[in-house]
């Protein structure tokens, strides 16, 4: 499986919208970092702005 090569930035956000994040956070198990990416994920994904994704063929694919 191919490793996903990640990016660093900065992100400045109020005190007030951090400590919301960092409380669902915290609720869903996951560190803020992690839920700050799985925000925006989904909101890719609802935006449908994800690239495509190809899909690996199977010996069951070709029957």
């Amino acid at each position: 499986m191919a490793k996903k090569e990640t990016k660093s930035f900065i992100l400045r956000v109020d005190a007030e919208t951090m400590n919301a994040i960092e409380a669902w956070a915290a609720d869903e198990f996951r560190s803020t970092n992690g839920q700050l990416q799985w925000i925006i994920t989904e909101a890719l994904r609802k935006a449908k702005r994800l690239p495509k994704t190809k899909k690996a063929s199977t010996p069951s694919d070709n029957t």
